[in-house]
């Protein structure tokens, strides 16, 4: 019997580009955690849309590059924890969520109470996306994904920490609360939103979109300019709400209609 060959070595190097995205996309979660402790609201906000755009340029890169390793694909869940779990929660805390211990002692508790809520179904979220990524449709998301529920928690605390819409984070604390809330429980629900990866049909390349979507483009840049703050705003709630109204679309087609 002839002895079996010994495996090749394991490697041990990681791939730099991609790898450093994600540390961008860390450092922009890890700044804005820093900014809403010293009160800088705007630009804690505006560092975790900065992480979202590094999140989807990370795995873009690694796979036009041929660069995809797991060691990559653990360290983005880690960073993803930080830069949309984390920062969102002490964001919303501390512009918002820490006013509610003027109401009571109890509400105080309730604030960061809810914020960790917050982060912790972001990590259950994070953890099911993990698990699930080779067996569902790539179509949906399962669930609200939590760079999207990060993007409408920060877009609400820039709309309004500005200072253009007048009331601030304190008068503004129970709206916070339902929108933080909202966001965690989207999170880790079984309703679908739509991912914008492609048809799935028939291997179909995913980054392939129709020619007349083209011009929608150069409107959503030109309305972006007009209000950046206020349009995520709006399309942060108009996303979050596209999956409960699909799933309600959905559920009365299946009810059967009784008959007299």
């Amino acid at each position: 019997m002839e002895p079996t060959p010994p495996s090749p070595p394991r490697s041990r190097t990681i791939y730099l580009l991609p790898n450093l995205f994600t540390t961008a996309g860390l450092f922009a979660g890890f700044y804005a955690i820093i900014s809403a402790a010293n009160g800088d609201f705007v630009h804690a906000a505006m560092a975790v849309f900065v992480a979202g755009l590094m999140d989807g340029v990370d795995g873009r890169v690694a796979r036009l590059t041929g660069t995809s390793s797991e060691f990559g694909v653990q360290y983005d869940s880690l960073a993803d924890l930080v830069s949309f779990g984390m920062a969102p929660a002490l964001v919303m805390y501390h512009w918002s969520l820490a006013s509610l211990r003027l109401d009571s002692s109890v509400m105080g508790r309730v604030g960061w109470a809810m914020a960790f809520l917050y982060l912790a179904c972001a990590a259950l979220r994070l953890a099911r996306f993990n698990t699930q990524v080779g067996v569902v449709d790539k179509r949906w998301f399962i669930g609200l994904a939590s760079p999207a529920a990060a993007g409408l928690m920060m877009a609400f605390v820039w709309a309004f920490a500005d200072g253009d819409l007048g009331p601030g984070g304190e008068e503004l604390r129970y709206v916070a609360l339902a929108v933080t809330l909202v966001s965690a429980l989207l999170m880790v629900s079984r309703i679908r939103f739509w991912s914008f990866k492609g048809s799935g049909k028939g291997g179909a390349r995913s980054d392939r979109i129709p020619f007349w979507a083209l011009w929608l483009i150069p409107l959503v840049i030109a309305i972006l300019v007009i209000d950046l703050p206020r349009t995520l705003l709006v399309v942060g709630v108009l996303y979050a709400l596209s999956g409960p109204v699909m799933w309600l679309i959905n559920r009365n087609k299946r009810t059967p209609v009784a008959h007299e």
